[in-house]
């Protein structure tokens, strides 16, 4: 029972970044287990036979690198090697605190990805790593760092993302920091989106004549308890706090595939699942390929040569970058002030329209401070400044600084003596015309 207990609190009351049919069939078949108990989904169908068990292990340190120290002391490398690749399985549900390298239980944790990604990094004999992902998702917490972790060591050594067959949701968010990703014609990649469970036992509990009385202190600290029906106030918190997610899900995508996948688009996608040909057109993957013999023309690759190249545009974080969709400075009209008042009333607007409206100025906010134009993001949508009027100061901006810079390089110093050849010139003249 105690392991249940664990279970019900990852699995409810919080986000995950897991495909929600697999979500809704490991509550089909655990669900009961941790309820004592038949349970229903509303608005929503479960095969009857796709079950699931599970177990959680104990936890790791966040700090230290025993996992692969107890490998290598044992004479082992806690990953395979193949002609100098580094091979690391990503695989099945993904979760946070687990003391364990590789898959237990079908689960693989995110510690031990890491400490194996540490291990690859300080051994001088892997020259290129090989992420092997078959992933639904998994779990919020610890996914992000590690995303990190996985784009950082592309600096040392190139990272090659190898689909076979599913990266979706916490999955895709590791295989988009590699520098390419190769899927099969049936692999399907994406779910860039964020999924909460609430179960609600207060039914279960009338109809056994067990009533639960909750003695707390502090207004939140019961909300989306499961003894009592989710309030609207409670169920529009955790919403919020899903697009908080969701908004940093697209922005970890976007830091790891740049122009070809950009934080915008990545949130455009509304959590949809490519496949094949339509994930390489969407920019969510490179090149569609056998994923083994993708892996082997990967490893043959000359020693020291292997490419770090990624197909389509690549992200660059120069201060030349320009802001998507703006017309040269050069070009740029004057612009008045950003006027407020013209902004749409938020009122009419749909939340999936203020959600893609807020993304496309926190895009803009991001691209400008590149360009050394400073805006506040939360403040601009704070004030319901639209897109377009923030592209029009910020070439305002630029087009003043441009003005500037032109007066002061085209303005004569102060002190400054007339050329000795201009003066001949003057001289001749006024002598000829004595």
């Amino acid at each position: 029972m105690m392991h249940h207990a664990q279970i019900a609190q990852r699995a409810f009351n919080t986000p995950l970044m897991v495909d929600p049919a697999k979500a809704l069939a490991f509550l089909s078949g655990l669900g009961p287990r941790i309820t004592g108990q038949e349970i229903t989904f509303q608005g929503l169908e479960v095969e009857t036979d796709d079950q699931t068990a599970a177990s959680l292990p104990a936890r790791a340190s966040l700090f230290g690198n025993d996992l692969a120290q107890r490998h290598q002391r044992n004479g082992s490398q806690p990953y395979a090697l193949v002609d100098g690749i580094a091979v690391i399985e990503i695989a099945g549900t993904l979760v946070h605190r687990g003391a364990w390298i590789g898959q237990s239980s079908g689960l693989t944790s995110y510690e031990g990805i890491a400490a194996q990604l540490q291990a690859v990094l300080a051994d001088p004999g892997v020259r290129g790593i090989a992420l092997d992902i078959d992933s639904f998702g998994g779990e919020v917490a610890g996914a992000f760092d590690l995303a990190d972790r996985i784009r950082a060591a592309r600096a040392q050594k190139p990272v090659h993302a190898f689909v076979a067959e599913h990266a979706l949701s916490a999955g895709y968010v590791l295989a988009a920091q590699a520098d390419r990703i190769v899927l099969p014609r049936t692999g399907a990649v994406g779910s860039i989106g964020v999924v909460a469970l609430h179960t609600d036992m207060s039914g279960a509990l009338d109809q056994k004549g067990i009533a639960v009385t909750l003695i707390h202190a502090g207004a939140h600290k019961v909300d989306a308890n499961p003894y009592q029906p989710l309030p609207e106030t409670v169920h529009d918190q955790m919403q919020r706090e899903l697009e908080v997610v969701r908004f940093l899900f697209a922005e970890t995508v976007a830091a790891g595939r740049g122009d070809r996948l950009t934080h915008a688009a990545a949130l455009a996608t509304e959590a949809a699942v490519f496949r094949g040909a339509d994930a390489i057109a969407a920019g969510l993957a490179d090149e569609l390929a056998d994923p083994v013999a993708a892996f082997h023309a990967f490893a043959a690759a000359p020693r020291g040569t292997t490419s770090t190249s990624r197909k389509g545009p690549q992200m660059t974080t120069t201060p030349e970058t320009p802001i998507e969709t703006l017309a040269p400075v050069a070009a740029a009209p004057a612009v008045p002030p950003v006027d407020v008042a013209a902004s749409a009333n938020p009122a009419t607007m749909t939340a999936d329209t203020i959600r893609a409206e807020a993304a496309e100025v926190a895009q803009v906010c991001a691209q400008a401070a590149r360009l050394g134009v400073t805006i506040d993001a939360a403040d601009a949508v704070t004030r319901g400044l639209k897109p377009e009027a923030l592209r029009a100061r910020v070439l305002a901006d630029l087009a003043a600084r441009s003005d500037a810079a032109g007066i002061i390089a085209t303005a004569p110093a102060a002190v400054a003596k007339e050329s000795p050849i201009v003066a001949a010139a003057k001289k001749t003249a006024t002598d000829a015309r004595r």
